[in-house]
C-alpha cells in the first residue's frame, strides 16, 4: 500500500500548537478561577504541584506538535531518516525550557536562573567542547543537506592525512571515499570503498572538502624510465590502453603520454586518461601490464586519480 502524503508542516504545527494553547487556557481557568473562587480547598503546595504538572503537560503537547511538524517537513523533502537528530535537539530545548519554568514556579528568580544556567553552560561547554561541536555540526549537516544516506562521497581532511606519493607532483588526495550510511548527531558513517565502515566526527566533516564523485575520473599514471627507453616505445602502448579504457563520454580525449621530468639518468612519463574506474591502482596495474607486454621496463610508477 502506498504511503499517505504528508500534510503541510506549517498547518500541522499551527493546529497542534493551537491545541496546546487551548489546553494552557483551560489549565489557567482551572487553577486561577475554579480553585480560588469555588473550592478554596487546595493548599499552596498542592496548587504548586498541580501547576508543575500542568507545565510538564503543556511542554509535552508542544514537543508533540514540533515532532509531528518536523516529521512532515522531513518526509516532504525525503529526509525522514534524519528526523531523529532534529527531534532530539528540539526536545532537548523544550526540556531545558520546562526545567527553567519549573524553577520559576518555586520562586527562583529569573536572574538566578540565567546566572546559574550561564555558569553551568560555561562549565559544560569547556568540559564537552568537542562533543558539542560535533552535535551542532551534525545539526548543520541535516539543515544544509550537502549529501544524503546512499550518496557516494569522498572526504578530504587534514586531520586524517595519508603518506603522499613517491612523486612530489603526482600525490594522491587524502580522500576517504565510500557510501554514506547515516548522518547521526555526532558521527557520519560511511562504508569505505576499501572495505569496512568509518565513523567520522561531524566536527571534522563540516570542515572537510566533500567530493561527490560523478561520472568519469581523470587518471594519471607516472612512470620512470632509463634513457635507453624511447618516448615512441612507450607511446606505442597507448592504443592498447585506449582499447581497455574507451572514451567514457562524448568528446573525451584518448589516452595520451606526457613527458613530466628529465634528468641525466632517467626520464618520467605520465599516461593520462579518462575512465569510469574509481580505483587508481587498478588503472595503474593495467597500464603497467601493457607496458611490460611491449618489453618496456620502467624503474618506478605511481598512480593518481582526480
Amino acid at each position: 500500500m502506498a504511503g499517505s502524503t504528508p500534510g503541510r508542516p506549517a498547518r500541522i504545527l499551527l493546529g497542534e500548537l493551537l491545541i496546546a494553547a487551548l489546553l494552557s487556557g483551560l489549565l489557567y481557568v482551572l487553577f486561577g478561577v475554579f480553585n480560588v473562587r469555588l473550592l478554596h480547598g487546595f493548599t499552596a503546595p498542592e496548587v504548586l504541584l498541580l501547576e508543575g504538572a500542568a507545565v510538564v503537560l503543556v511542554a509535552y503537547f508542544v514537543s508533540w506538535a514540533l515532532t509531528n511538524a518536523t516529521n512532515a517537513f522531513l518526509q516532504r523533502h525525503g529526509l525522514r531518516a534524519r528526523g531523529h537528530t532534529v527531534r532530539l535537539f528540539l526536545n532537548l530545548l523544550i526540556a531545558i525550557g520546562t526545567v527553567l519554568a519549573l524553577f520559576r514556579l518555586v520562586g527562583v528568580s529569573a536572574e538566578s536562573i540565567l546566572l546559574g544556567a550561564g555558569f553551568t553552560g560555561i562549565v559544560l561547554g569547556l568540559a564537552s567542547q568537542t562533543v558539542l561541536s560535533n552535535v551542532f555540526a551534525g545539526l548543520l549537516l541535516v539543515v544544509a543537506d550537502p549529501f544524503r544516506p546512499g550518496d557516494r562521497v569522498g572526504f578530504v581532511t587534514w586531520q586524517f592525512g595519508i603518506v603522499p606519493g613517491s612523486y612530489p607532483h603526482e600525490s594522491l588526495l587524502p580522500t576517504y571515499t565510500g557510501v554514506v550510511d547515516d548522518v547521526g548527531l555526532t558521527y557520519t558513517v560511511i562504508t569505505l570503498d576499501t572495505g569496512g565502515a568509518a565513523k567520522i566526527p561531524n566536527g571534522i566533516v563540516i570542515q572537510a572538502l566533500v567530493v561527490l564523485p560523478k561520472g568519469a575520473i581523470l587518471h594519471r599514471v607516472r612512470m620512470t624510465f632509463p634513457p635507453s627507453v624511447s618516448v615512441a616505445s612507450v607511446e606505442a602502448v597507448l592504443p592498447e590502453v585506449g582499447r581497455q579504457y574507451p572514451p567514457p563520454f562524448a568528446g573525451a580525449p584518448p589516452p595520451r603520454l606526457e613527458v613530466a621530468d628529465l634528468s641525466a639518468t632517467t626520464w618520467d612519463a605520465v599516461v593520462v586518461l579518462w575512465s569510469l574506474s574509481r580505483d587508481p591502482t587498478e588503472v595503474k596495474d593495467r597500464i603497467l601490464r601493457a607496458v611490460l607486454a611491449r618489453g618496456v621496463k620502467p624503474t618506478g610508477a605511481e598512480p593518481t586519480g582526480h
